[in-house]
């Protein structure tokens, strides 16, 4: 069968994600359980100390775990999308010997062993941090002990895995309701690769107006023609943003072990979020990319053409996630911790920080992709196709 368990690992992307949302809801569900555990030992003096901390911890885990479930869905309807492009062939072939949408669909299920593998190692990690958080998550005069619960990773391991082969099967039922010759052909969209007779007829314009013009009318169409990376990339610069700026925040507020923990979420987010997302970009335009160079055009060119376009979405990402990480710990500190005139403000030094972190990071991933602009060779992608 063209759909193997070899496939599945290659999703990196999406076990990173499930490791993330795990971890955080693992230790602060365990958190909520047994804090209701010894409900009965608050007094009133510890009330709004308590409830504060419960409604945090059930507030973090339903905001977290809920947004990453989102992006691990979203990505994972992304890589089986580019899955059944790039295997359009031979999944026609299988159609055409008499195979069933629904017989071929269901070999889509390993796509969950990416979500098994980033579920399990996050449920792991989420019990070995357990005793530090529960140390951080303190109400004074009041013992949380750290127990274990057997249906605690079950529903953190086994529940996730199992919706998610269940909406890979889906999916990608739905995506191969498709015609069987145009996928035997190898048909895809016009504006994915262009011809050479168009390179040519631009190449052999004056090097002024009409290549500018066509290396923008290819930016543009290179955009457009690929919507979910925008998101994507946007999303790399909102964790970025969201992250590095809540965690030095909430390390001030003195929540010492959360800060560093949603700082390194936040980094892991945006590195994996980004890198899948411009290698997409880059893979896309392989052909495109080579053609170019074999017509004059240099690397630099090239580059600018096709990464240029994201970067205004890339900075209007971090914008909302300045945004998103000041109203989030506004409305918990005014809503949970109110009693305890924590002061809390914009921090424009750490915005700053992050913001030159951020730009050094972004241009450390052009950088990267420039370089292997430079390396693309006409005769290897040629030979490929």
């Amino acid at each position: 069968m063209v759909v193997s368990i070899k496939d599945s690992v290659k999703l990196a992307g999406i076990s990173v994600i499930c490791f993330c949302a795990v971890f955080v809801c693992t230790f602060f569900i365990n958190y909520c359980v047994d804090a209701a555990a010894v409900a009965d030992s608050v007094t009133q003096e510890m009330s709004a100390l308590y409830q504060g901390q419960l409604a945090t911890a059930k507030f973090s885990c339903a905001l977290s775990g809920g947004c990453l479930s989102l992006i691990a869905f979203v990505m994972l309807v992304f890589y089986i999308k580019l899955y059944i492009d790039g295997h359009g062939r031979q999944l026609g072939i299988l159609k055409a010997m008499g195979y069933k949408n629904g017989e071929i669909a269901l070999k889509f299920w390993v796509f969950g062993f990416g979500v098994l593998i980033g579920s399990a190692l996050g449920c792991g990690a989420g019990y070995a941090a357990m005793p530090m958080i529960y140390s951080q998550m303190t109400v004074e005069g009041l013992t949380i002990p750290v127990k274990f619960h057997f249906w605690l990773p079950i529903a953190m391991i086994a529940l996730p895995t199992l919706v998610f082969s269940a909406l890979s099967c889906g999916y990608a039922r739905f995506a191969l309701g498709r015609d069987v010759g145009s996928m035997l052909k190898g048909e895809i969209k016009k504006s994915k690769a262009l011809s050479d007779k168009k390179l040519s007829e631009q190449n052999k314009a004056s090097k002024t107006e009409k290549p500018r013009a066509f290396l923008l009318d290819m930016g543009i169409k290179t955009l457009s023609s690929k919507k979910m990376l925008v998101f994507f990339i946007a999303f790399a610069s909102f964790c970025f943003s969201a992250m590095v700026q809540m965690g030095g925040s909430m390390y001030d507020l003195n929540a010492a072990a959360m800060g560093p923990i949603i700082l390194a979420i936040g980094l892991v987010l945006a590195v994996t979020v980004m890198m899948i997302a411009m290698t997409a970009v880059f893979n896309s335009n392989t052909k495109n990319l080579a053609i170019m160079k074999a017509f004059g055009y240099s690397a630099r060119e090239c580059a600018v053409t096709i990464f240029t376009g994201y970067i205004p979405f890339a900075f209007i990402g971090f914008g909302v996630g300045t945004a998103y990480q000041y109203a989030i710990l506004r409305v918990m500190i005014d809503l949970f911790f109110k009693e305890y005139s924590l002061i809390f403000d914009f921090d424009v030094a750490i915005f700053f920080i992050t913001l030159a972190a951020f730009t050094v990071f972004y241009a450390a991933v052009m950088l990267f992709y420039f370089l292997k602009i430079k390396q693309i060779s006409i005769k290897a992608v040629m030979a490929e196709n």
